[in-house]
């Protein structure tokens, strides 16, 4: 073990889970994965409730950020003493076009609703979702700066660029990634992409096959995987250091030489 001070650390665990059809059992799945020694857990994208066949209507799963999955959430990540990322559908202006939220529940409450709806590959998110506000969200965690990302905003750099321009160290990336053509390969160049251009740490956690790819990582801010998941329902473990995101910045200041 290093001597680090606990903030120059940060020990992050991915919930590669499926969530079900059933708001009740994916809340209570909860507790079985945040549990202590973790500083930040991150599940997937609509981990309170799936998306359910492909272009059907999410609303009646709406839910408030104090309501049952968000409450429960708060009540895990307390008792577990750490920080966690999940994502549910938000209830919005528009009754039947919910938000796609980022809940992140401990000691630093946040929300982040999905900005870039997935309007690709034959789908039509923006039919049944509404597009968050485009102000980035970054939040603190154990003395870290997180920026918040959700699936289909991987594909946009200029996102987790203002991310980092806003201080974030970690890009945290919850995800339910459809399986098709080069998808895998797509899901995991930009994730490691995303980590070396903005020299960074990089954390996606994607629901498993068969509904989905899977394929969670973490990435080193030089594009090193610190931990990969294969297909299938899997809990991933890393730990963050200071020093290697501080190193990898002297080595390759790509930040430091922009020319705007």
């Amino acid at each position: 073990m290093s001597d680090h001070p606990h903030t120059d650390q940060l020990r992050v665990r991915v919930l590669q889970w499926a969530s079900g059809l059933d708001p009740a059992d994916n809340r209570a799945r909860l507790a079985e994965g945040v549990t202590p020694g973790a500083d930040l857990v991150v599940l997937p994208e609509a981990f309170a409730r799936d998306f359910g066949e492909a272009g059907s209507d999410v609303s009646p799963f709406a839910e408030t950020l104090d309501g049952p999955f968000a409450s429960e959430l708060g009540r895990v990540a307390d008792e577990a003493s750490c920080a966690v990322v999940a994502g549910m559908f938000e209830v919005a202006k528009d009754p039947e076009r919910p938000y796609n939220t980022l809940v992140v529940a401990g000691p630093s409450s946040a929300s982040y609703r999905k900005i870039h709806l997935y309007d690709s590959f034959g789908y039509r998110e923006s039919d049944r979702l509404t597009g968050g506000p485009t102000e980035p969200v970054v939040v603190d965690v154990a003395g870290w700066r997180v920026g918040l990302m959700t699936c289909y905003d991987l594909r946009f750099p200029e996102l987790a660029r203002r991310l980092v321009d806003l201080g974030a160290e970690v890009l945290v990336v919850p995800a339910a990634w459809l399986p098709g053509e080069r998808k895998v390969e797509h899901w995991r160049t930009l994730l490691a992409a995303r980590a070396i251009e903005n020299t960074c740490f990089v954390v996606a956690a994607g629901q498993p096959e068969p509904r989905y790819v899977g394929h969670s990582a973490v990435f080193g801010p030089l594009g090193e995987t610190l931990a990969a998941a294969g297909g299938a329902e899997e809990i991933l473990e890393a730990t963050l250091v200071r020093d290697d995101l501080l190193a990898a910045r002297r080595t390759n200041p790509s930040l430091a030489n922009r020319r705007l």
